[in-house]
């Protein structure tokens, strides 16, 4: 390991693949499409999204949380909680003031705000809950986090859209280099199903319109991909110096040896066609990684099943590989869940590598003309890799990619 690099010791996850790390692969790894109606999108033109089954935060957590906070917090919660665990960390005995969380959110909670509105409507000002600020500013998954576990370091939220968990996680990086921290919980939360995003996604053309196949709807790289289905979810990851996860005996299942980020500068909504900005943050990961293309041995892309960002990202795959080595995208069988994609993304990397396992693409039936890639679909496969690619893309421009390597 070089000290330049930062080891994962620990993974939390909650996803529609399920609640915990190994529900989440284990639903991977079945590569079957998880979009199926949502009641609470009734009556809009896209009623249909990818959920966390069974997930209750008040049985979780407890009702005093629950009841000060919004979903998305919950997820984090959950995940943050998964990820200390599985790192063998006991809060009660840390030293709270070294421990950083970097949490990534694409905005803020749409849980709340709809009742509320009512009410301002209505004149009835003493109807608005105390908690409707707290409760749903895009920076109380990490004040909450740092509360529940104690972690007293420093505190962050990134929110560059749907790159906010990848970017949570360089920037956490970053502060172990800096010695800023000596333990730093990162990743990225959001609760993406919510009748306002869904409405406005839809008025974007951004949405999937195939509401006859729910969970055949996310198809990225596919021919007849139409749009992403909007999801949930959280991925959490402990973060150390390799010399202070040496000296408690810690295990590392992965190492972050990279990151870069760029801003596209081209529009608000739209990647530029021609990927500069992406391959700028990718060349910047491998480059601070002091690593090279040969040395990439798979890619999770950030594969939306949207019909300009697949086929920038093959081309910018194309472009920087030639021959891109295989490539999968989480969001056949999760749905986008925005700001935390990126950070879901980053996490099954790390457990891709661990594993020398590929999950597939869901949906996958026909690939589209001229994008020329290795995408692993149907099935997982076994692969030999010391090396993987972690994109994340979102509104603004914003890119962030991360490069892991196998311990």
């Amino acid at each position: 390991m070089s000290e330049r690099e930062v080891a994962v010791t620990g993974i939390g996850m909650v996803t529609p693949a399920g609640i915990g790390r190994e529900a989440t692969w284990d639903g991977l790894c079945a590569g079957v499409g998880l979009g199926a109606y949502d009641d609470e999108l009734a009556g809009l033109p896209v009623d249909f999204s990818c959920r966390v089954p069974g997930f209750d935060g008040g049985e979780l957590l407890g009702r005093r949380i629950t009841w000060r906070s919004d979903r998305f917090i919950h997820l984090a919660l959950v995940a943050a909680r998964e990820a200390v665990a599985d790192a063998a960390l006991d809060p009660a005995s840390w030293d709270g003031a070294r421990v950083a969380v970097v949490i990534g959110a694409g905005s803020n909670s749409g849980d709340c705000w709809p009742q509320e509105y009512k009410h301002l409507a209505e004149g009835r000002i003493e109807a608005i809950s105390p908690t409707a600020l707290p409760r749903s500013m895009p920076n109380m998954a990490a004040g909450e986090v740092s509360t529940d576990l104690q972690a007293l370091g420093p505190c962050l939220t990134t929110s560059t859209a749907c790159a906010s968990g990848a970017t949570a996680i360089g920037v956490a990086r970053d502060l172990l280099r800096s010695g800023a921290c000596d333990i730093a919980l990162a990743g990225g939360t959001e609760c993406a199903r919510v009748p306002m995003a869904s409405a406005a996604f839809h008025r974007m053309r951004a949405l999937s319109q195939r509401r006859h196949d729910p969970a055949g709807a996310s198809r990225p790289f596919d021919a007849d991909r139409d749009g992403f289905v909007l999801g949930e979810g959280a991925a959490m990851l402990v973060l150390e110096r390799p010399r202070d996860a040496r000296a408690r005996g810690a295990r590392a299942r992965g190492l972050l040896s990279g990151y870069g980020a760029s801003s596209d500068g081209y529009h608000a909504t739209r990647p530029n066609p021609d990927g500069a900005g992406a391959r700028r943050a990718l060349e910047s990961a491998l480059a601070d990684a002091r690593a090279d293309v040969s040395e990439v041995h798979h890619v999770n892309a950030h594969g939306t099943s949207t019909p300009l960002n697949d086929q920038v990202e093959a081309t910018l795959l194309r472009t920087v590989f030639g021959t891109p080595p295989p490539v999968t995208s989480l969001k056949g069988v999760l749905g986008h869940s925005l700001g935390a994609a990126g950070a879901i993304d980053a996490a099954c990397t790390v457990l891709a590598l661990e594993r020398q396992i590929v999950p597939p693409t869901a949906n996958l039936d026909r690939l589209d003309d001229g994008m020329d890639l290795d995408v692993v679909t149907k099935a997982p496969r076994r692969h030999r890799m010391e090396g993987a690619l972690s994109n994340a893309f979102g509104f603004g421009g914003q890119n962030a990619v991360l490069f892991f390597r196998a311990v």
